[in-house]
Parts: structure tokens; C-alpha cells; sequence
């Protein structure tokens, strides 16, 4: 029974020694922020208020240089002309035509896929739908759409419709859809 007692006296003064060795040499667990001291030297610098700061960020720089400065739009009082149409087109005197405005979505036009005059392109090329529309081809952006579309036509047999919704871009006088839906449009022939 002394024995007991011993041993469970010598583990108790172990263990205490133990604890306040450790909390000796531990550091905080939180890290202790300090103030950066300036260069041997060097000005002190001042705090700004958050107004002037902002307004500070915000103007060009005196050099001139305007590399922080965002970019002025685009003129927009006269809508720029598609280069594949009027004297660049193929059909021969055929109407010069408008790009449709950055931003504009086309909503459930019904197409075909067709590959641009360069080859390196996929182009959706609207159907006329009744109402005069002389729209000319879109550029696809690669997507995961674009390439359901590519499947779809080399699996089948024959040239496909597809009804889509995507947003418009321009660049250098060319449209760009950007597609968020594509369906198949049914073949319309009765089959008997």
C-alpha cells in the first residue's frame, strides 16, 4: 500500500514540473503585432483620411502616366457596320448592316452551325424568320455549348437547326455570342 502512495506522489511532482516547464517555454498563440518603424533616415509617414486616400488612389499620378486609370468607352453615336456584309460580303451586292450592341442577347433564334470564310471560326448563321432580318453570322465563343453543338452535328447525317440564347459581344466590327442555351430545333417534315 506505501508503494501505491509513493508512485502516486512522484507522478503527481513529475506531471506539475512538467506543466510549468511547458508554460514556461510556450509562446501566445496569438502573434504580437508591432508597428513598423520608418528607415534610419526616413520621414515618418501620416496617416490620411479614408476620403483623401481614396480620392488619392483615384487620381493620376503626376508623371502622367495612366496606368491605374480606367478606360474611356467607346464612342456610340453611330453604330459600326459588320465587316462580313455590304462590299465584303459574298453575295454580291449585298446591304451593309449593323453589329448588334455589346451586351444584347439574342433569345431563342433558330440557326445553323457553319464555319467561318477562314476556316478557323464556328459561326451561327440565323435563319430568316418572315420578318426581313438581315442578321449576319455570329462567332461562337468556345464553350461547353459549342461542342454539344459539334457532337450533335457529326453524329447526325444531315445539316442540323438549333434554336439558341447566349449574350452578345463585339470586337473590330464582328458579333460574338456567348451561348447559355442550345436545343435542337425537330426536323419539320411529316414522315409517312
Amino acid at each position: 500500500m506505501r508503494k501505491v502512495t509513493w508512485a502516486s506522489g512522484v507522478v503527481m511532482v513529475l506531471g506539475t514540473a512538467m506543466w510549468a516547464n511547458a508554460q514556461a517555454t510556450t509562446q501566445p498563440a496569438t502573434p504580437q503585432l508591432t508597428t513598423p518603424q520608418p528607415a534610419p533616415g526616413a520621414a515618418p509617414a501620416k496617416a490620411l483620411p479614408a476620403d483623401q486616400m481614396l480620392s488619392q488612389m483615384l487620381r493620376q499620378n503626376g508623371s502622367g502616366n495612366t496606368s491605374g486609370m480606367p478606360l474611356q468607352p467607346l464612342p456610340t453615336d453611330k453604330p459600326a457596320v459588320d465587316r462580313t456584309s455590304g462590299g465584303r460580303a459574298l453575295a454580291p451586292g449585298a446591304p451593309a448592316v449593323s453589329v448588334m450592341r455589346e451586351g444584347t442577347y439574342v433569345v431563342d433564334r433558330v440557326g445553323r452551325l457553319t464555319r467561318a470564310v477562314e476556316g478557323q471560326q464556328v459561326e451561327f448563321t440565323f435563319d430568316s424568320d418572315g420578318r426581313a432580318l438581315r442578321d449576319p453570322p455570329v462567332v461562337i465563343l468556345p464553350n461547353l455549348k459549342l461542342m454539344q453543338m459539334e457532337n450533335a452535328v457529326q453524329a447526325s447525317n444531315r445539316d442540323l437547326r438549333f434554336r439558341i440564347t447566349g449574350m452578345v459581344t463585339e470586337y473590330r466590327g464582328r458579333n460574338y455570342v456567348l451561348l447559355d442555351k442550345v436545343v435542337v430545333v425537330p426536323d419539320a417534315r411529316q414522315q409517312f
